[in-house]
């Protein structure tokens, strides 16, 4: 569009007249996020491509903007986290409005920035609000960062240049430590901004489903005043990141690290202390602690493995293998679920069964390496609408071996879209068995009479025990048991739950005897 500039300095644009952008705010739709999320992003590309607006105009628009949809963005995701089971196209239609919307926040901002490197001048216009300019602009590239990895994709390397060029400008104007309200009431700065997405960077979030990515970010935004920053590798400070480069961060005992003018090292700091005290606390009380503002309410068992996850990945050591991964070429049938697994498995086990149902389910996925601990394999790109961390397998090399059983613990989707999973593997084979309360046990939630579960282990380990994966809910951690396996029966005591998964649980038992 071609601008005429009037004497005001006021462009021909209609956004230009802040009445008619308030006026356009005033009629979001406020029972329909997706599409005010939609409206605000096509208003913020029509600003982000017009030229004449002076720099104090354009930030007064933005943040009318910025603001006007800030509810509606918090509800969208919402939710996301909340819906288990969302359909392909409703999902897409979430993920697609949240990133375009962040995406192009964080360009507006981005603009007004590089009206600022264009024309120093111009920073005496806004010159109170240039930190929170900044300090936007870093907070929409986290946002960017949090629904990419949502859909366990790579990090743009436009998403790092950006977060290092606008660091870096806050260091050159010297604002980068000053105190700011960001937003209405959240007071902060520019550097714990970069902080924040400096160490959701390094979270390793590929390993968390949906819900603990949400946990782990809204921990790092917790916890983003005692992150560190400075310009050589110490205690508590053991990642990198060059300002100058499009790079994401990494550990400096990975990467090694080469002092420099836009070299920085960052850390967990005294967060690191902090979360390692909050854990046992939430295990205790089975319950966050109100100080503890997570924005939201999150069952304690989530919480807890989201934060165990983080104290791993936040620690100067790197996580280390256990096991050393071989390169592999071969195929699994693969079924999702515990009642999937189970029918699969009963099937086997029942030679004159007529049950095909399992087999409609199957898919045929590519194993590519394989450790001790389980495999890496690559999905089928039209398949795995269901695939997310946690998520229960069965596993079976070829029709005459038995199922094994395997959780989906890390998802990537690399540059060409292709989807790779890492399986950890609990059983090379599992068994149907029976389960019942023992003796006359009869409560509202127990395991039914006869309910199927799962046996993992062959024999008992050296404390006695064994693994089982039951229906979720059926509060085994609550009640003796007796188990037929094979026509005998055994009683058993719970011991650990070790985990819930959508449809499983996976715990632990000490077999008492056997009864029969």
């Amino acid at each position: 569009m071609a601008l005429t500039l009037f004497g005001s300095g006021k462009p021909d644009h209609p956004l230009a007249d802040i009445k008619h952008v308030r006026k356009l705010v005033s009629g979001l739709p406020a029972n329909d996020s997706v599409k005010a999320l939609s409206d605000v992003t096509t208003w913020l590309d029509s600003i982000n491509g017009a030229e004449g607006f002076r720099l104090e105009r354009r930030y007064e628009v933005i943040d009318v903007l910025d603001q006007a949809a800030t509810n509606h963005a918090r509800k969208l995701g919402d939710v996301y986290q909340a819906t288990q089971r969302l359909q392909k196209f409703e999902e897409n239609k979430l993920w697609t409005a949240a990133s375009e919307f962040w995406k192009l926040l964080g360009d507006a901002y981005g603009r007004c920035i590089e009206q600022l490197w264009s024309d120093a001048s111009a920073a005496g216009t806004v010159k109170k609000e240039l930190p929170a300019i900044v300090a936007r602009a870093l907070r929409a590239l986290t946002m960017q960062m949090k629904w990419t990895l949502l859909s366990y994709s790579p990090v743009d390397v436009r998403v790092w240049g950006e977060a290092g060029r606008h660091y870096f400008f806050a260091e050159n104007k010297e604002i980068a430590t000053a105190p700011v309200e960001i937003y209405p009431g959240e007071p902060g700065t520019v550097q714990q901004e970069f902080l924040k997405a400096m160490m959701l960077g390094v979270s390793a979030n590929h390993g968390l489903n949906p819900v603990q990515q949400e946990i782990a970010a809204r921990t790092a935004a917790h916890f983003g005043r005692m992150f560190t920053l400075q310009l050589q590798p110490g205690p508590g400070c053991s990642f990198c990141f060059d300002l100058s480069l499009r790079e994401p961060p990494a550990h400096v005992t990975q990467e090694g690290f080469k002092p420099g003018a836009t070299a920085r090292c960052f850390g967990a700091g005294r967060a690191l202390a902090a979360l390692n005290a909050l854990i046992p606390e939430i295990r205790q009380h089975d319950r966050v602690p109100a100080q503890f503002n997570l924005g939201g309410k999150f069952e304690s068992d989530l919480v807890l493995s989201a934060l165990q996850h983080l104290a791993l990945h936040w620690s100067d050591q790197p996580p280390a293998r256990r096991t050393e991964r071989r390169r592999i070429a071969m195929r699994l049938t693969v079924v999702h679920g515990f009642h999937a697994l189970l029918r699969a498995v009963e099937s086997l086990a029942d030679d004159t069964s007529l049950d095909f149902e399992h087999a409609a389910a199957t898919e045929s996925w590519v194993i590519e390496n394989v450790s001790g601990g389980g495999f890496g394999a690559i999905i089928p790109p039209v398949m795995g609408d269901w695939i997310k961390v946690g998520t229960l397998l069965g596993l079976q090399a070829d029709a005459t071996q038995p199922w094994g059983a395997g959780i989906i613990r890390r998802i990537v989707r690399d540059e060409s879209r292709q989807r790779r999973v890492g399986i950890q593997q609990l059983a090379k084979a599992v068994i149907p068995v029976k389960l019942a309360p023992a003796g006359n046990v009869s409560q509202a939630g127990a395991t039914r009479t006869d309910d199927s579960a799962l046996l993992l282990s062959t024999t008992p380990d050296k404390h006695g025990e064994i693994s089982l994966l039951v229906r979720t809910g059926s509060r085994v951690r609550d009640h003796a048991l007796e188990m037929n396996v094979r026509g005998k029966r055994y009683h058993l005591m719970p011991r650990t739950l070790i985990e819930s998964g959508d449809d499983y649980d996976w715990a632990t038992f000490k077999v008492t005897q056997q009864i029969g």
